[in-house]
């Protein structure tokens, strides 16, 4: 039975690691239809505005956008209402701060391969720390000694080397990217320690239930933000797009200019 179970969870693992991959594949084969690609404009305003966009597979990205929004309203949003409600606040920071620790390995790489030794040393140490002092992620105790949690990822770091992003692409379940990204997404994962869970221990169930609880809890941080979203925006998916984008480039500007010194504050 502990077999059966493991093969399962190993395959649904693999199945995570390639689900951006398989989202990008997937969207580019649709995208072969002329219906589901804009072709650029020829009028020089539009053609500037649609290059701005990045945007030639907006029908279909509208297609998945609506498949989520429907998801969203239909099962995700009751679900994280239910869970905010449900489970304490301070249960909810724990396994917050589990995605994060755990995550910390592919941040780690990430940095060191854009070269920012600085900001690869503080994910090294809020990994070190928050396994040990942390309880395996449950605490972030890495803060509280100056180790501030940032966010990188391998396509930031492409981005840092000047690969293009390629065309924007809205995954559903994935949310915003594009094709660096997609593959950076997949190399994250493939940098994620508890995707290579050995059997038994009930790691695997461990790795199901903090994605699953992880992924919940993302959605019910941004309930609100959705809701508000979507009534004051004229039109949602093109507002998301254009904040997804603006965020993800000042991400990697600011990764680009952090030229900190290697040592820590407090050793100086």
């Amino acid at each position: 039975m502990d077999s059966r179970q493991d093969r399962i969870g190993k395959k649904a693992t693999r199945s995570r690691r390639s689900r951006a991959i398989a989202g990008v594949l997937a969207l580019l084969t649709l995208g072969a239809c002329g219906s589901l690609r804009n072709p650029p404009p020829k009028d020089p305003d539009d053609l500037a505005d649609y290059k701005a966009a990045n945007d030639p597979y907006e029908p279909l990205n509208r297609k998945m956008y609506n498949v989520q929004m429907w998801a969203y309203h239909v099962a995700l949003r009751p679900v994280a209402k239910a869970w905010v409600w449900a489970v304490p606040k301070p249960v909810r920071h724990s396994i917050s701060n589990i995605n994060e620790t755990w995550r910390e390995p592919a941040v780690f790489f990430s940095d060191v391969g854009a070269g920012k030794p600085r900001r690869a040393g503080d994910s090294f140490m809020r990994f070190t720390i928050n396994m040990s002092a942390g309880v395996a992620g449950f605490f972030d105790v890495a803060s509280l000694v100056g180790y501030k949690q940032h966010e990188t990822d391998p396509g930031m770091t492409m981005g840092t080397w000047g690969v293009p992003s390629g065309p924007y692409l809205f995954i559903p379940f994935v949310g915003p990217s594009n094709f660096r990204d997609g593959a950076g997404y997949a190399i994250g994962q493939a940098l994620t320690p508890i995707n290579y869970v050995p059997r038994g221990y009930g790691l695997l169930t461990f790795n199901w239930a903090y994605n699953i609880l992880g992924t919940v809890d993302g959605f019910a941080n941004s309930v609100d933000q959705i809701d508000h979203l979507e009534q004051d925006s004229l039109d949602p998916y093109s507002y998301v797009r254009s904040a997804w984008q603006q965020n993800r480039q000042s991400q990697i500007d600011a990764m680009q200019n952090d030229h900190r010194a290697t040592t820590p504050d407090w050793y100086n």
